[in-house]
């Protein structure tokens, strides 16, 4: 996947010339020429390095790089400043505490993609680093629940098997298998009052339970090689009918990834014990699959494919006899 770059520039003629020298390395460049255009497009890209040429009046970089730091989903992302190299005022020396890199003058092409290429690659390392404390922290929230122990563990290992048999791509199924390591992440933010619950839950407590996929976003928006995990953490709870969410999409609108994370898912849950309720045998669970298939819940296609990948492997499925059928 090649790096995304946000570069700001407000001169069209060194505007053209960086896009120019970024995307001969392969580089996929936006290119704004307003403050306003450029915190527009940052949510909306996720680069992975902000270039910001920050020499002429019409671009205030200091202000900049405060605001896009100060904002968690761009925290980690590298911001390279190019400044006016007769300005020694301490407003700009203080940008020194903001960006990632400070040039006073633009160096040699060379060095230009050495230092482009050095910041991403430890933000490479970084995202790493930090995708696999992700994973702890999931496995944390397991941990406060033993019922669901080895929850996202399976499930991982169910979607990948789901994604093989459908030939999604190498890309995609990666993104599926990691979406399906860390979906719930975003219980992290619930009280044990909730998530532990012995009852059903209060319309107020559901209202918060179901900004979980929400917060798994947000968790993992700001790491570059999650970028496809995540409109399949965000949308694993919603519902072919639009009766799901956090969005109410509905049919193809819902990603892909998405509608097979939420076969396995709840296939899993269904088949353990949860506070609320015991868990169901594996034959009444995939009763309870197409039955929600039937209701519009599922993708119909999908729940069929899965049922009958259970029906060719059903003792690692957990059935006790290998007389199944697929609706």
């Amino acid at each position: 996947m090649s790096a995304t770059i946000l570069l700001g520039d407000s001169d069209p003629i060194t505007r053209q010339g960086w896009e120019a020298i970024l995307r001969d390395q392969g580089y996929s460049v936006t290119a704004v020429a307003s403050e306003e255009a450029l915190f527009a497009f940052c949510p909306r890209i996720c680069p992975d390095l902000i270039l910001i040429n920050a020499s002429l009046p019409d671009i205030r970089g200091a202000e900049i790089c405060r605001r896009l730091k100060t904002d968690p989903q761009n925290a980690l992302t590298p911001i390279i400043l190019i400044t006016n190299p007769s300005d020694d005022s301490d407003f700009s020396r203080d940008l020194d505490v903001c960006a990632d890199d400070l040039w006073k003058s633009v160096p040699s092409r060379w060095e230009v993609l050495n230092r482009l290429y050095s910041l991403l690659h430890i933000k490479s390392l970084i995202d790493n680093q930090a995708v696999a404390g992700l994973a702890t922290l999931a496995r944390s929230i397991e941990a406060r629940d033993p019922r669901m122990r080895g929850h996202c563990e399976r499930v991982s290992i169910l979607a990948t098997e789901l994604g093989e048999s459908l030939g999604i791509c190498a890309r995609d199924l990666t993104a599926l298998k990691i979406a399906a390591s860390i979906h719930d992440i975003g219980k992290i933010m619930l009280p044990d009052s909730i998530l532990l619950k012995p009852g059903w839950l209060t319309l107020e407590e559901r209202k918060i339970m179901e900004q979980h996929p929400i917060e798994g976003e947000r968790l993992c928006a700001p790491f570059r090689s999650l970028r496809d995990v995540l409109p399949i953490i965000r949308h694993h709870h919603e519902r072919m009918d639009g009766s799901g969410y956090p969005d109410r999409l509905w049919r193809t609108l819902i990603p892909f990834g998405a509608r097979v994370l939420q076969i396995v898912d709840t296939f899993d849950a269904l088949t353990t014990d949860r506070a609320y309720r015991k868990g169901v045998t594996p034959q009444e669970a995939l009763t309870i699959l197409f039955s929600e298939a039937d209701r519009g819940w599922h993708d119909r296609c999908l729940v069929n494919r899965f049922a009958s990948q259970v029906v060719a492997r059903p003792v690692a499925y957990g059935f006790a006899s290998t007389k199944l059928y697929a609706s």
